[in-house]
């Protein structure tokens, strides 16, 4: 009786032992998928969050981007229509008052003639300049002569103006830009750059080099200035300008400069 007794507590204790470890093996599998649940639901959110916010980042990219170009475009306009204005009616202006004066020469005592003849010739480089000046603010201009050429004739626009030199150093085997476009806003960083040189860097030389490689043009500009402490300078209008334009045409914008060490930019435009 006993032997019997102790046979059935020993099958109780082993049939409530395998009810605790299902119950147990039952609970860790809840557990894990719960836990596995979450796990997946976790990752789900994240990457529909991170998608959401490189959406919402690219969106904005694409905003600045239009902003921008939009931007570009205006200015482009309102440089175009400046030429315009430089070359019909200052420059007629300056072109009859050229005439009246070789007039006026012809006519006037030879104690005055030297006189008349310094103004005429005066009136005359005026002239010179703002023609020059009208066709490099012109893009229409830029594009028909190409903007190696607009590079050279602002160099030399610049070079009678105030440099001791201004030059342009080519490297490489010459090669079509993928948009005709942006030759002309290459054009305009570096008009920018030397806008800046002359107002701020009282250089006495210019530099510039093209260097095409087999998928980069790699410009530089450079003046011999006074240069400034980059890390401190004040972030103007200028620089943002430049760095917006190389960014539209997906080039890299690169500005050295130390304090008597001149300015040195470097764009490199992808082929």
């Amino acid at each position: 009786m006993t032997n019997k007794l102790f046979l059935l507590l020993n099958q109780d204790r082993a049939v409530s032992t395998a009810a605790e470890r299902y119950l147990l093996v039952y609970m860790i599998a809840v557990l894990v998928i719960v836990t596995t649940l979450v796990i997946v639901f976790f990752i789900v959110f994240q990457k529909r969050k991170n998608k959401l916010l490189l959406d919402k980042i690219k969106q904005q990219q694409e905003f600045d981007e239009e902003i921008s170009r939009t931007q570009s475009e205006i200015q482009e306009q309102t440089l175009k229509h400046i030429g315009w204005e430089l070359h019909d009616n200052v420059g007629q202006l300056l072109a009859y008052a050229s005439m009246q004066m070789n007039m006026l020469s012809a006519q006037v005592a030879d104690n005055m003639k030297e006189s008349v003849n310094s103004t005429a010739d005066v009136i005359k480089e005026s002239l010179r300049e703002v023609r020059s000046l009208s066709k490099s603010l012109n893009n229409d201009v830029i594009l028909n002569i190409g903007f190696e050429q607009s590079i050279t004739n602002e160099l030399n626009r610049l070079k009678r103006m105030k440099f001791a030199s201004a030059e342009l150093h080519i490297k490489g085997d010459r090669r079509e830009l993928q948009n005709k476009k942006h030759e002309i806003v290459i054009f305009r960083i570096l008009q920018e750059f030397f806008s800046n040189s002359v107002k701020y860097s009282e250089a006495k030389n210019l530099q510039i080099k093209l260097n095409y490689l087999s998928d980069t043009l790699v410009i530089e500009a450079s003046d011999d200035g006074k240069g400034f402490d980059i890390m401190t300078a004040e972030k103007g209008s200028g620089l943002i300008t430049m760095k917006s334009r190389a960014e539209l045409i997906n080039a890299s914008f690169d500005l050295y400069s130390k304090p008597n060490e001149g300015v040195k930019l470097t764009l490199k435009y992808p082929f």
